[in-house]
């Protein structure tokens, strides 16, 4: 008798042990599924504020009115360049001289006894660079960002102030110019163009 008793706690302590370990995996089980119900919900939560976010901004034909406007700016912009910059003056050729150190012409331009001149000079360069900052981040989006727009407009510049230089008469190089340039295009991207890029071109989030 003692025996039976025995082995009946045993085979019950054996059972509920099973029941303990199965309840356990079921428990383990009904956590995995949630855990897998939460990410699926979160993922499509991520897909569906992509979709939005790539909804967002002009359609494909506005877009491209928008780049082929900013394209003739650009073009506009580089007949109006050509004439300030690339007409030759006779009557300063004697007075000009180039300037590869950085900082004497602007130390010139803010010595002059005329504040009008000293606008006018300072003004003016800034002034010309301003139309890349604002037009380049709408031609390409890789364009965007200060450092591509000061890459660029340093380029541009460069260029332009070489052949001043080469071969125009009464212009010659000088390199504050170019900052001055580039400070403008700097300008333009930061209080204009940076927006304007982001308007025509939005950033797509990844779901």
């Amino acid at each position: 008798m003692t025996s039976r008793i025995g082995w009946h706690r045993v085979t019950t302590g054996w059972q509920q042990r099973q029941q303990a370990r199965q309840q356990e995996r079921q428990r383990r089980k009904q956590e995995q599924s949630r855990r897998e119900r939460q990410r699926e919900k979160e993922q499509e939560k991520r897909t569906e504020e992509g979709k939005k976010s790539s909804g967002r901004g002009p359609g494909p034909w506005l877009r491209a009115g928008v780049v082929v406007l900013a394209l003739a700016g650009m073009v506009a912009f580089g007949v109006v360049l050509a004439r300030l910059t690339l007409q030759p003056s006779p009557a300063s050729e004697m007075l000009t001289h180039a300037n590869l150190r950085p900082g004497d012409s602007i130390r010139a331009y803010l010595g002059q006894p005329a504040f009008r001149d000293t606008v006018k000079q300072l003004g003016g360069n800034i002034l010309l660079g301003v139309p890349f900052g604002l037009l380049l981040p709408l031609v390409s989006p890789r364009s965007r960002g200060f450092v591509n727009i000061a890459l660029l407009t340093v380029a541009t510049m460069l260029l332009v102030e070489l052949v001043q230089g080469a071969l125009i008469t009464g212009r010659a190089f000088d390199i504050d110019d170019v900052l001055l340039n580039t400070t403008g295009a700097l300008l333009g991207y930061a209080l204009v163009g940076r927006r304007l890029g982001r308007a025509v071109y939005p950033r797509r989030r990844e779901g």
